[in-house]
């Protein structure tokens, strides 16, 4: 249990939206763990691929610590492996929503492709509280699903007491 530390490995098109952006995304959303609760499993980590982002990185987080004037305690490490989490915690949160867990999953060939959807994601946040109703309407649209699958999801969404 000690030996790890939980991240999110993230692939984007930078066409669409750049590394800059994304970090202000993650620096945005820091919060200090000033009771030291977690430990290394829950340790603020950011991994990089090549000093590009690392400098990148810092860039920005040096700028967020003055406009803040807090130390921002998240380590910086090369990118070196990642591994999926056990099954029990994939798509946790979802989970809890049986029916809605159960039809998601039988949108995707597979169980592998499901775990790497956009919209098993998106739909795990949403439980835990990331974003609303109207907003999880509207975004179905940008999740490159069919017509047919778009409906299945809007009649799930109806249809759960969320």
């Amino acid at each position: 249990m000690g030996d790890h530390t939980e991240t999110i490995e993230i692939d984007f098109d930078p066409s669409a939206i750049s590394l800059e952006q994304l970090l202000n995304i993650f620096w945005n959303n820091y919060q200090p763990r000033k009771d030291g609760y977690g430990g290394r499993q829950y340790r603020s980590l950011l991994l990089y691929r090549n000093e590009k982002q690392k400098d990148q990185a810092r860039c920005l987080k040096h700028r967020l610590e003055e406009h803040l004037e807090i130390a921002i305690e998240t380590e910086m490490q090369p990118y070196d492996q990642f591994f999926l989490a056990e099954e029990k915690h994939q798509k946790y949160y979802l989970k809890r929503y049986k029916q809605a867990y159960e039809t998601v999953l039988e949108l995707f060939q597979s169980h592998e492709a499901f775990v790497k959807s956009t919209v098993a994601a998106r739909l795990n946040g949403f439980v835990r509280g990331f974003g609303t109703l109207t907003e999880l309407k509207e975004e179905i649209y940008f999740w490159g699903l069919d017509d047919h699958d778009i409906g299945i999801l809007k009649e799930t969404i109806k249809k759960i007491k969320w």
